[in-house]
């Protein structure tokens, strides 16, 4: 573990690093189904249903792009079936994308339910398809030529093949001096995965930003400050993402900020914390300090449960420049 001070993560130094945002994780086509609840089962339930491109690493470099980071690049896998239209809208979006077509397993796809009331809470339903398939093989350590900072999309851990990538990705980048961070993803995928295997494998990462429900599975606290300080004694910088109570930020076992919420009238809460990961991590590399960067992300987040779908829109609002 570091000492605290470190580099640009810390609270006490605020220094811009230059070079590429990597994100290494998953993309997904979202259909998105719409509705009011409760769900009609054995008949018809009305839905707006929409298809969109989706995937919690694809979302979080969407993000960072649109918030001002100036080069993102995205390693992904995806089927033949939507390769074209994935990387056309990660181009579109400001996303280098590097896309591994699967030559057998199609897209992966995510089906979410959103019920239209106060909450505009969701359920997934998920087929990972291609998405899980990353491997060492897809892996090149030039991928980090002129990158500053590498970050792992959680669903990374989730299977065999993925996590030895992910393995492979952070020796690399460790090698380099790249500094990394880690979205656990889903509460629970990390219940079946298990908790102290999740923490060891995500052993020697620099940031992690869970979901308030992650921080608490993986400390077993109920209580969210408490989690935080307990993860950041294990990894440098912890950043807990609250929802409509905002973020906590967490260094050497103690919480150095609590970071309101930004007011939303939610629509679709689908990518909400992946909105909050990259303009958390576009506004660490400009050079703002951890909780202003949270700041930041809470923005995002309140932007992105305004719409439907977990990336920005183009041309909606969102600084291109952070403070």
């Amino acid at each position: 573990m570091r000492e605290p001070g470190w580099g640009a993560t810390s609270p006490y130094r605020r220094e811009p690093r230059d070079g590429a945002l990597l994100v290494v994780g998953d993309v997904v086509t979202d259909v998105v189904a719409q509705y009011r609840g409760p769900l009609a089962s054995g008949t018809d339930t009305a839905a707006a249903i929409r298809t969109v491109p989706g995937g919690a690493g694809a979302n979080v470099a969407c993000w960072a792009a649109h918030w001002g980071c100036a080069e993102v690049r995205l390693l992904g896998r995806v089927g033949a079936d939507a390769a074209a239209w994935h990387e056309r809208e990660l181009t579109a979006s400001g996303v280098r994308p590097h896309l591994v077509v699967d030559p057998a397993a199609p897209t992966g796809t995510v089906i979410c339910l959103v019920d239209t009331g106060a909450s505009a809470e969701r359920t997934f339903l998920t087929d990972s398809g291609a998405s899980l398939r990353l491997d060492p093989d897809d892996w090149s350590p030039s991928l980090l030529d002129g990158v500053a900072w590498l970050h792992l999309s959680g669903y990374l851990f989730f299977s065999e093949s993925c996590r030895a990538l992910a393995a492979v990705a952070l020796e690399s980048a460790r090698a380099r001096g790249v500094p990394v961070s880690v979205d656990p993803a889903s509460a629970g995928f990390l219940t079946e995965l298990g908790v102290d295997r999740f923490l060891s494998l995500a052993e020697g990462i620099d940031v992690l930003l869970p979901s308030r429900d992650e921080a608490c599975l993986l400390t077993g606290l109920p209580d969210t400050a408490d989690a935080a300080a307990k993860l950041s004694r294990h990894v440098p910088l912890v950043v807990v993402k609250h929802g409509g109570a905002g973020a906590l930020v967490a260094e050497s076992g103690t919480v150095r900020d609590l970071v309101p919420a930004t007011p939303a009238a939610p629509v679709d809460t689908t990518g909400a914390g992946d909105a909050f990961t990259g303009a958390f991590l576009a506004a660490l590399l400009s050079g703002s300090r951890p909780g202003e960067a949270a700041a930041q992300g809470c923005r995002a987040g309140a932007l992105a449960v305004e719409r439907v779908g977990g990336r920005p829109q183009r041309g909606m609002d969102g600084p291109r420049t952070v403070p």
